[in-house]
């Protein structure tokens, strides 16, 4: 790719082919971070083998050298109340197992956020593609053994990826394996609204959103639904021009229709045809009654306000047999009321950074989109579930975070080396 230099001092070009050129330690960086967002599929055991190679990507951060841009100073900060207050209501509950493991996982996982945050804030564009290219890939790897599993393609495969009839691929849960497949979905599928109908990326939207329906996670579908109405409509008020808009219209009406005949062959097919059904009730029987889902959420409410200082990590369940699946209710009952409002806080603002920032035209801005999009439909899921220690959840908090970094030093800096031919739009 030819590249113009800017006439002032140059700065880091944000591109992909830079990497050849860029330092050892930055090579070894890359590296390490496409071996740790590849392995991030793999969640059967904890630790997980990805928590591991958190660890080195810490490490090769340091002798790469990334910094902690100023921006970060807001999560950074949130973050750090909401452990605080963690560490302050697990002194109720120490006798008890896996407590401090629950403590010291939120602890890591707010670190890994802060750590992805300061990878993407600068020499974005290198880093963004490796990251991409690994998390696709682990995404179609996944979608493909949930598929295994459920369909039992050899024996053993069912027990192993699709433990309770639905596919989990190497995760335990369908409700978690649901949603992580979702940022590579949205990521394909905006190249291919936006840019241009690729093959390869037909292929791959086709692999992870087949992974996403065999996971039969209400949740993850709904999120799904919410995030990409999100990205369909910050890709059509970030268009450049009008021919653009209408090729987004045009073609999301075509997928929507592709997809509702798809889903009706898929339906015919027993197996998934009987499975939808079920799953696809709005209320399930786990949902009422006086063990339901809803009965808890109304019990936790109650709890919330008895115990300002939170009951401690799985004490709610302790007392009363079983999660309230609500993040919220979770965000009060385990870190307590200023645990809650710092962790409300972080979302909030995360939620309005990405929003100013993806408006901004730069070549990382169908990465914050698509990031952005699946971490609102995230908060939105977060109703029904507990999100706050899927890892999945951090790492996009972190792409947010460190891109709006990225956005904000671009603005601060306009001079910038660019593609030769680069007309301001963003490079999908």
């Amino acid at each position: 790719m030819a590249v113009t230099a800017a006439p002032s001092t140059p700065r880091a070009y944000y591109a992909p082919s830079h990497a050849a050129a860029a330092p050892l330690s930055e090579r070894i960086l890359l590296t390490v971070l496409f071996v740790t967002v590849f392995a991030s599929s793999i969640a059967f055991i904890e630790p997980s083998p990805h928590d591991a190679l958190m660890g080195l990507l810490a490490v090769a951060c340091v002798v790469a050298g990334v910094r902690f841009d100023r921006t970060l100073l807001v999560p950074l900060l949130l973050l750090l109340i909401w452990n605080i207050a963690g560490l302050s209501s697990l002194t109720r509950v120490l006798e008890y197992d896996k407590t401090l493991q629950y403590a010291a996982t939120s602890v890591y996982l707010a670190i890994a956020a802060l750590l992805f945050a300061c990878l993407f804030s600068s020499n974005t564009m290198s880093r963004l593609t490796v990251m991409r290219v690994a998390y696709v890939s682990t995404a179609c790897f996944a979608a493909i053994l949930g598929a295994v599993g459920y369909f039992n393609m050899f024996p053993g495969a069912a027990e192993m990826f699709a433990k309770i009839g639905r596919a989990n691929g190497a995760f335990k849960d369908p409700n978690v394996f649901g949603p992580f497949l979702i940022w590579p979905a949205l990521y394909t599928l905006d190249r291919l609204l936006v840019r241009r109908i690729a093959l390869a990326d037909l292929l791959v939207a086709g692999i992870i959103l087949f992974g996403l329906l065999l996971s039969f996670s209400r949740g993850a579908w709904f999120h799904f639904g919410v995030s990409a109405m999100v990205m369909i409509a910050l890709a059509l008020l970030t268009a450049p021009d009008q021919k653009t808009r209408i090729r987004i219209v045009t073609l999301t009406a075509i997928a929507v229709a592709a997809f509702a005949a798809l889903l009706v062959v898929l339906l015919s097919i027993d197996s998934i045809g009987g499975m939808f059904k079920e799953r696809a009730q709005l209320i399930q029987s786990y949902d009422v009654g006086s063990g339901g889902r809803f009965r808890l959420q109304e019990i936790a409410l109650s709890s919330v306000l008895s115990f300002p200082n939170g009951m401690g990590p799985f004490e709610f369940a302790r007392v009363y047999g079983l999660q309230q699946h609500n993040v919220y209710l979770q965000a009060f009952l385990v870190y307590g009321w200023v645990g809650a409002m710092a962790y409300f806080l972080l979302l909030i603002t995360t939620i309005l950074v990405g929003l100013r920032c993806a408006f901004v035209r730069t070549p990382w801005q169908p990465y914050l989109i698509t990031a952005l999009a699946t971490f609102i439909g995230e908060v939105a899921e977060g109703f029904v579930i507990d999100t706050d220690h899927w890892r999945h959840f951090f790492l996009l908090l972190g792409m947010v975070w460190g891109l709006a970094a990225a956005t904000f030093r671009e603005a601060r800096q306009p001079q910038i080396i660019r593609p030769a031919g680069w007309a301001g739009g963003p490079l999908r």
